[in-house]
């Protein structure tokens, strides 16, 4: 069995974003922007939590497009009329 290298800090940082909730993760990102906004952080810390805030509005966008993906459009029929709804057809 091959053993795989440790994790770095910020790769297991990043890895517990994909488990985190759209609300959890906008929050987070939220904060992230807010921090960096006043400008008091450390550049080492900065550029870590940049890319933190990267991760995290990947997932919030990855979340919204399932969300869409699941949503259902109204089909129309040839006058333009709805004649019902049909799965929303995103992959």
């Amino acid at each position: 069995m091959v053993e795989k290298p440790p994790e770095k800090p910020l790769e297991r940082s990043l890895a517990d974003i994909e488990q985190l909730s759209f609300e959890r993760a906008i929050e987070e990102l939220e904060t992230i922007v807010k921090r960096l906004e006043e400008g008091k952080v450390p550049l080492e810390e900065s550029v870590a939590i940049y890319e933190r805030g990267e991760a995290l509005k990947r997932r919030c966008e990855q979340l919204l497009r399932q969300a869409e993906a699941r949503v259902e459009k109204i089909a129309l029929d040839a006058s333009g009329k709805p004649k019902g709804t049909e799965p929303l057809d995103a992959k």
